[in-house]
This record gives structure tokens, sequence and C-alpha cells, in this order.
């Protein structure tokens, strides 16, 4: 219980009835409707959100620096290395890099992987596609971002799904708008999937992020029959669907990390951090 005068409980310093009270009061309708509503733990502050647009300026750089990197013969491990050195000398920390057990400081999924590949000793070749996810930690804060590569010349397939899966998710980004459920992601991002003639992965999904890698809720990037969370300003979350070019099915190889398509068709992913704001969304990395 607060009443109207009292300091809000995000701790902006400012009366309740003066900021965040009138969320909460239209938040009570969907509470009725049976949606899951955010708790204060889901909003940022102004600080948190500063924190988190200064560890996305180092994930934007890594990306700036791999695009002049990616090419025919360099190794995933070598791709690893620049992502880690980058991460560290700018003061920020790998944050896949001992996670659960992860023995690396970036993704790198080729081909059929769909996700969660393990650098190693691969060399890119001429007509590969390459997903490379990336996620930095600043000062406790979190920033979380993937993009393809095309290696040279790559088949017609290769490159239209890489295109429409970057697509894809502009699709999902655009369908954020505050005190929206957050399942219209998922139903914008399956039907333009569909309409391409391409499945959208459902094990797996984006998340929130921003003062720990994975924080609720959970992003669908598929259209289901559960109400999700209300999708408020300050809440930050990634979009990051992952679209293959044949059946969604996946599996998971005895590493228990890398993903995988079970037909061999191709997989294509791009992440986005992005921000609720009071009138719609802003990508942050």
């Amino acid at each position: 219980m607060i009443s109207r005068n009292d300091p809000c409980w995000c701790g902006s310093g400012k009366k309740y009835k003066k900021c965040h009270m009138h969320y909460d009061e239209k938040l009570k309708q969907f509470d009725l409707q049976g949606y899951v509503t955010p708790g204060p733990d889901r909003i940022k502050s102004e600080s948190d959100i500063v924190g988190m647009k200064k560890s996305s300026v180092i994930t934007k750089g890594i990306f700036a620096l791999l695009d002049e990197k990616v090419v025919a013969g360099i190794t995933t491990d070598e791709i690893n290395q620049l992502v880690h050195d980058y991460t560290t000398a700018h003061g920020g920390i790998p944050a896949t890099l001992g996670y659960n057990g992860f023995p690396k400081s970036c993704c790198t999924s080729v081909n059929d992987v769909i996700c969660h590949g393990i650098p190693g000793d691969y060399a890119l070749k001429e007509g590969d596609i390459i997903n490379i996810d990336v996620t930095t930690i600043l000062d406790g804060y979190y920033s979380d971002s993937s993009r393809m590569y095309m290696i040279g010349q790559v088949s017609d397939e290769a490159r239209r799904l890489v295109e429409e899966t970057y697509n894809c998710m502009m699709v999902g980004i655009e369908a954020v708008k505050p005190f929206e459920s957050i399942d219209v992601i998922g139903d914008a991002v399956e039907a333009y999937a569909n309409s391409k003639g391409y499945s959208v992965v459902r094990d797996l999904g984006g998340h929130g992020i921003g003062l720990a890698f994975h924080e609720d809720p959970h992003i669908n990037h598929y259209k289901n029959d559960y109400k999700g969370m209300i999708m408020v300003p300050g809440m930050t979350f990634t979009v990051e669907p992952m679209i293959n070019e044949k059946d969604y099915a996946t599996r998971t190889l005895e590493d228990e990390w890398t993903v995988m398509t079970v037909d061999g068709g191709l997989s294509a992913q791009w992440e986005h951090t992005i921000l609720v704001t009071e009138t719609g969304v802003e990508i942050l990395t």
C-alpha cells in the first residue's frame, strides 16, 4: 500500500501521484482480465537505463569491429578472441564466458546451427551464414545483441533468409507498445515469417535483461494462446526471433549448448535489446 503523496516505489524521488500511480491504475484493468502485470522489479530506473546504454555502446562497438573482420578464412575461435579482447579493453565483461559452464565469450552459429554455437577451429568459407551473439556486462548492466553475416557469395535462399529474419525482428520490435500484451510480438513475427514461407523456433525466445543476463518476462516469437505480461514504460527485454528455412523443430548436441535444425535447413537470427517507452520502443543496441 502506498498513498498518493508518498515517494514513488521506483526510487525517482517524486511523489507517487506524479510518477507511477497512473501506471498502476492502468494495470488494474489487466489484472481483472487475467493478464500478467509487471512488478516494480521489472521496471528500470533512469540510472539503470543509463547504465544499460553505456553497456550497449560496447556491444555496438564489437559489431562495428566484426563488420570488418568476419570474412572467409577466419575461425570462429578467432572471432571469439576479437569479442573478448574488445570487451575487456573497454572495461566490460563477456557475459557468456562461464555462464552455466559456457566456455567462450560469444556464440557463433553457422548455417544449420540455430543458436548457442561454441566457437572453435571451424574456418568460415564462401557461402556460409553465421550468427554472432554478444552479451556485455558493464558496471553490472547487461546488453545483448546478435546479427548475421554472409560470407562471400551466398545462395539466393541463404540471402533471402538472412534478410527476412532481420525483417522479422523489426516487425516484432515495431509491435512493442506500452500497455499492450507482450504476446503481440509473437503474433506479428510469426505472421510475417509464415507469409515468407519460414517457421519460427518455439523452444527458445527472448528475455528480460538489464540487471541480470536473463530476467522475466520470456518473449515468445510465435503466436500462442497464453496471456503474457503487459508491457510498461521502463521495461527492457530482447527481441530475437530464430527463423528456420524449413521446420521449426530443434535438436541439441551432446555439448548441451549447440542447438541445430532437425532437417539440416538453414537458420538465422537477429537480436536487439529494447526499452519500452511512453510512446513505443527504443532500441538500445
